[in-house]
């Protein structure tokens, strides 16, 4: 069977990588837009609502005007903006969230597509929540840093220009304590409160890594690091786009370094423990233009239309 998709946003970062996964797909016709046409709300409207699925890559405001333009119930909305993504009625579209998350993807023609930072956060977290192991409302801190590209066209271009000194070494933002992941950080993991979180980007096209600090006691007493990491292997067994690595993991251990990069290219997450008698880093790997955006909007599309999870990823 051939399904029809349509990127609304096709020219940017997010649009044009879900347009090269669908490049390699034979069961998709691709819509497009003409150049001189792209704003033309009522061409983008005939296209929104022609598809079976279609990918909004645009800013907040933007899709939710777009989503207000689609009238035909069989177009399934996938949402790259924050717009929608603690909103009722919209799926969120995380596969591996929890049981029951793949039916609600199934059935849902609304779907909100994960922030970077919040997908590697959500899935470093939600199994300690869940098994009971970190109270919901505990009081959690996190950094994350991620590669340039997160910025979008306007940064990528302001790296790759060069000449600026500054950009050299890594820069932490969102220091105002309101980035804009949070909502759905609290949400999709049961806590309470919002965590202290510090963004960090850095002098690479890509790559991102969330790292949670822990102190043993903030966890249910007795929990050992490696009843973290039990936690995490038992929420996501059988999972083929997460892979939790062993406790202290002995090839990082022996590089003395940690590699943000290594998930580039993957539509995979990897999950690591380090701890000792009283703390523990839990820390999530990922590519934040695969699995933290362009991946994870094409597999939440093949979870919604019944075809192999994997397929084009």
């Amino acid at each position: 069977m051939t399904y029809t998709v349509f990127v609304d946003g096709q020219e940017g970062t997010t649009g044009l990588r879900i347009h090269e996964y669908l490049a390699q797909r034979s069961d998709i016709e691709v819509l497009r837009i003409d150049a001189d046409k792209r704003k033309a709300a009522a061409e983008r409207a005939r296209l929104l609502n022609a598809a079976d699925v279609a990918f909004l890559c645009l800013p907040d405001a933007a899709s939710r005007e777009a989503a207000a333009m689609v009238s035909n119930p069989r177009t399934c909305l996938i949402d790259a903006s924050t717009a929608h993504r603690t909103v009722p009625g919209w799926a969120f579209g995380l596969p591996e969230l929890c049981a029951g998350q793949r039916e609600a993807l199934r059935e849902s023609k609304r779907i909100a597509n994960p922030g970077c930072h919040a997908s590697a956060f959500i899935l470093a977290l939600r199994p300690l929540v869940d098994a009971g192991l970190l109270a919901a409302d505990a009081r959690v801190s996190a950094t994350s840093i991620t590669g340039y590209s997160g910025g979008g066209k306007s940064m990528i271009a302001q790296y790759e220009a060069g000449g600026d000194a500054k950009l050299n070494a890594p820069r932490p933002y969102a220091l105002g304590l309101a980035h804009k992941h949070l909502p759905e950080m609290m949400r999709y993991t049961g806590l309470q409160a919002a965590p202290v979180f510090m963004p960090i980007v850095g002098p690479f096209y890509k790559g991102l890594v969330v790292t949670v600090p822990l102190h043993l006691s903030q966890l249910r007493a007795g929990t050992t690091p490696a009843q973290v990491r039990e936690a995490l292997a038992a929420h996501y067994e059988g999972e083929r786009f997460i892979r939790v690595m062993p406790l202290h993991d002995a090839a990082t251990l022996e590089e003395g370094f940690f590699d943000a990069q290594a998930c580039n290219d993957t539509n995979r997450v990897d999950l690591f423990v380090f701890g000792n008698d009283a703390q523990v880093l839990v820390m999530a790997r990922l590519d934040n233009l695969g699995k933290g955006a362009s991946g994870a909007a094409v597999q939440a599309m093949n979870v919604h239309l019944g075809v192999d999870e994997a397929l084009g990823l």
